[in-house]
């Protein structure tokens, strides 16, 4: 296939066409073929998050997770590597893992009891006679796959060929090493997830990190539950000048909310909020003034959402995953960070803050998810000129004087960002 056209049913619209810097068509969420593309082009191609390193911590490490839809096993090895590893027998194809997480010396396939080691070596083969001059155990380890790290943040590729990591990240990267700061000077780590699933496209919820404009609508009872004051703060940044999305290139983008806390390292000073008065009183008895300011600001977690393409959010205090899984099925795995090594009634209060919005039982998640799935109805509506619309902001997005284009925090510069990758790893 050569052409973008080739690639498409005979009356289908080529890729080059869906989508034109101002709006794409509705195809991009609900045709099965162009998922199939975006998995072989995008996921199979390109740098996609599997983990933060604090899930594999210690040597047999493991979580096990996918790339597009290809399970791999993520592994702290004897050495201290990061390994990421087909999680596919050599022999018959089975599956060698079925955990969610642990620590194992080896990976043995259920089916013939291959074993491989934790850098995929195969290690033992039963009743090895029966292979004798057949096959050679060195020349059939797990297919490993290219690993790349930043700030604990794990990256893997099933393109040996792909750009190196720094410069994939590019410009995303002062903005993880900003979001890092909100460990009140401890290190972050994931304290725990829950997942969950929505009849809607990846694209959807990839969107939606760096989307303002939805917040006080969709997340209204959330808003309505918080104390007077804190709620003027979750609507005013819709009306103020501050806030804004800015383009980071490689389809990344951030959305800052609150650009006072931005950099939750930077010591404004300011008096103890009242309902932290308490703790602030026990963290003084271990730490100077400055550090307990730094905790305190950090519980909230940064003033800014971060969205990495084409699968991660560093969203305010937690990770956000989305794993394509069909078309129209989506799964979201919500990652809680706390301060490693931190006062533990610090940390139990943020564990409050990321279960009231995004736990399971949580204001946002539900309500996101509703609104994600109604957009995934509309788009499947039986007519031809079915658009999304992506041009809000276009009057008023601006340089920001280091090459990137801004806009308020409402508008959808970020997405438009997204889209522009998305493009350009498609049309071939």
């Amino acid at each position: 296939m050569n052409d973008a056209q080739s690639e498409r049913a005979p009356n289908a619209r080529p890729l080059e066409d869906l989508y034109d810097g101002n709006r794409f068509h509705a195809d991009l969420y609900t045709d099965p073929q162009i998922f199939e593309l975006e998995i072989e082009r995008i996921y199979n191609q390109g740098w996609v998050w599997v983990a933060h390193e604090s899930e594999i911590p210690d040597a047999g490490d493991f979580k096990t997770t996918h790339v597009g839809r290809t399970p791999v096993i993520v592994n702290r090895g004897k050495d201290g590597a990061v390994n990421v590893l087909l999680n596919r027998c050599r022999h018959r194809g089975a599956t060698v893992c079925d955990r969610n997480q642990g620590n194992a010396r080896a990976f043995t396939c259920p089916y013939h009891a291959w074993s491989y080691g934790l850098d995929g070596r195969l290690i033992g083969i039963p009743f090895a006679e029966g292979y004798a001059g057949v096959l050679d155990k060195a020349n059939f380890p797990l297919i490993a796959l290219k690993v790349g790290v930043y700030r604990g943040l794990v990256f893997a590729s099933m393109n040996d060929m792909v750009e190196p990591l720094d410069d994939f990240l590019g410009d995303a990267k002062p903005w993880i090493d900003l979001f890092l700061h909100q460990g009140g000077g401890f290190p972050l780590k994931v304290a725990g997830a829950h997942k969950f699933r929505f009849t809607g496209n990846w694209k959807i919820q990839l969107e939606n990190t760096t989307d303002g404009y939805h917040f006080p609508f969709v997340h209204r009872t959330f808003v309505d539950s918080l104390p007077e004051e804190t709620a003027k703060g979750f609507t005013a940044f819709m009306r103020e000048e501050g806030p804004y999305v800015r383009a980071l290139g490689n389809g990344h983008s951030v959305a800052v909310f609150f650009p006072d806390t931005v950099d939750l390292s930077q010591d404004d000073e300011a008096p103890v909020p009242p309902q932290f008065e308490e703790l602030a009183a026990q963290l003084s008895e271990d730490y100077p003034p400055e550090r307990v300011r730094w905790i305190l600001r950090a519980i909230n977690g940064a003033g800014f959402n971060l969205n990495l393409f084409p699968n991660i959010g560093l969203s305010a205090a937690f990770l956000r995953e989305l794993k394509p899984l069909a078309v129209d099925r989506t799964e979201i795995r919500h990652m809680a960070l706390v301060m490693d090594g931190g006062p533990e009634e610090a940390n139990r209060m943020r564990l409050r803050i990321h279960e009231k919005f995004q736990g399971a039982g949580g204001f946002g998640s539900p309500d996101d998810m509703a609104a994600w799935e109604r957009v995934q109805i509309g788009a499947g509506a039986s007519h031809d000129d079915v658009w999304i619309m992506l041009n809000r902001g276009l009057n008023r997005e601006v340089d920001d004087g280091e090459g990137h284009l801004q806009a308020h925090v409402t508008d959808e510069t970020g997405m438009r960002e997204a889209y522009s990758m998305w493009k350009r790893m498609m049309v071939r």
